[in-house]
């Protein structure tokens, strides 16, 4: 398990696939990153700042979010609405393999994630 109590094999595999996302030559433009939680990992798409200011903070905004259940070792996925707040998404059911949910995110047949 990884420190936060979530599998290590997982969270490598989530950051790997974000990393894959963007090619490097516009990695100054877009990035795809994981943020780890204690029950959750989080896909973010990240912007630089509309300012010329090189110490302003990218932008930040949630893509998807993948729940951990320790319990039954599986994997949940979550959309994020409007209101900001995260909800299950339900044509994916939950799985122990999480690299499931990542082509779900991927494909995004119902343009929830990516837009």
């Amino acid at each position: 398990m990884a420190a936060r109590g979530l599998p290590e094999a997982a969270v490598a595999q989530v950051r790997r696939w974000c990393a894959e996302r963007v090619p490097e030559h516009v990695r100054d433009q877009v990035r795809i990153e994981c943020e780890e939680a204690p029950r959750h990992l989080t896909v973010v798409e990240c912007r630089p700042p509309w300012d010329a200011d090189p110490e302003a903070e990218w932008t930040r905004l949630p893509v998807a979010r993948f729940h951990y259940t320790r319990s039954t070792d599986t994997w949940a996925l979550y959309h994020r609405d409007r209101d900001l707040r995260f909800h299950r998404y339900s044509p994916a059911p939950p799985s122990g393999d999480i690299g499931t949910l990542l082509t779900e995110v991927e494909r995004d047949p119902t343009a929830i994630f990516w837009g």
